[in-house]
């Protein structure tokens, strides 16, 4: 199989964007001869004339107007990951925060993609509540953060908005009692919001489990022990949505925030980039 080669397509598109070889050659740092030379290479690898040299100046045939736009491709591709391999600036650490309940499943692609595409730069993820996070963000801890919150602060932008649902064990019978048994970690950015929806509602209730922990609330609620509240498609796979009806409050919608910090400008826009389209697949 022939390959194509960076050099000559180089050379090929100094021509095409020039009108000349005299000019492509100044452009390059080469000779009139050692670009014509290199076109020719590329002419007889492909058997195909690319060039029209009838005229005055130099103009393109089909076959090198097809050709130019492949190889536009294959040189910004080739200069970008020499670019990012070589590149200082492509080095580093970064810090991302992330609340636990929405790791999954954007963040785990985001940093498979960036290990691909910069295996120089350590990200260190960092999970947490979006008070916490917040709170390191302002203090510069952490470059970039993710956060649920009902509004957004300023400096920051909304990557999405997702639904707030009543969550129980498969099958699970808690959520019809009264009190009504629920179940959150202490610094839940849910939870205050949602107990007043309860009051507001004239629904008793009572703390099943306070925690730090979040596995601990999961263990409750998967013993039909109590309720829990998370994201549209951000529980486990052991616990679903509760199809209460009227039966609980409706807890309306949660936005997914994004904070960059202003350091670290290459790798925090990158990362920024990756996490975007990341929940726009979602």
């Amino acid at each position: 199989m022939r390959n194509l080669d960076i050099t000559t397509l180089r050379s090929f598109m100094a021509v095409a964007n020039s009108g000349g070889v005299t000019r492509a050659a100044g452009f390059l740092n080469l000779t009139q001869s050692a670009v014509s030379m290199q076109l020719k290479r590329l002419e007889e690898m492909l058997n195909l004339q690319l060039l029209d040299r009838s005229g005055r100046g130099v103009s393109l045939t089909p076959a090198g107007a097809q050709l130019l736009t492949y190889a536009q491709k294959i040189v910004d591709l080739n200069d970008e990951a020499y670019t990012k391999l070589t590149d200082q600036n492509w080095e580093g650490d970064i810090i991302l925060g992330v609340p636990e309940d929405i790791i999954y499943p954007v963040i785990p692609e985001v940093l498979q993609r960036m290990g691909r595409t910069h295996p120089r730069v350590k990200v260190q993820l960092v999970s947490s509540f979006t008070k916490t996070l917040k709170d390191q963000f302002s203090k510069g801890e952490v470059d970039v953060i993710l956060t649920t919150e009902t509004g957004v602060d300023s400096g920051g932008e909304t990557l999405t908005t997702v639904p707030l649902n009543w969550i129980g064990v498969p099958d699970g019978q808690v959520w019809k009692t009264r009190p009504l048994r629920v179940a959150f970690c202490r610094r839940c950015v849910f939870r205050e919001d949602t107990l007043k929806r309860l009051d507001a509602a004239g629904i008793e209730w009572e703390m099943a489990v306070e925690s730090d922990s979040e596995k601990a609330v999961d263990a409750t609620v998967s013993a039909d022990l109590a309720v829990t509240v998370k994201l549209e498609g951000h529980a486990p796979p052991y616990l679903e949505p509760i199809d209460g009806g009227n039966a609980l409050p409706d807890l309306g919608t949660q936005r997914i925030n994004l904070y960059a910090g202003s350091g670290k400008k290459q790798l925090v826009d990158t990362l920024s980039d990756y996490l975007r389209q990341g929940m726009a697949a979602v």
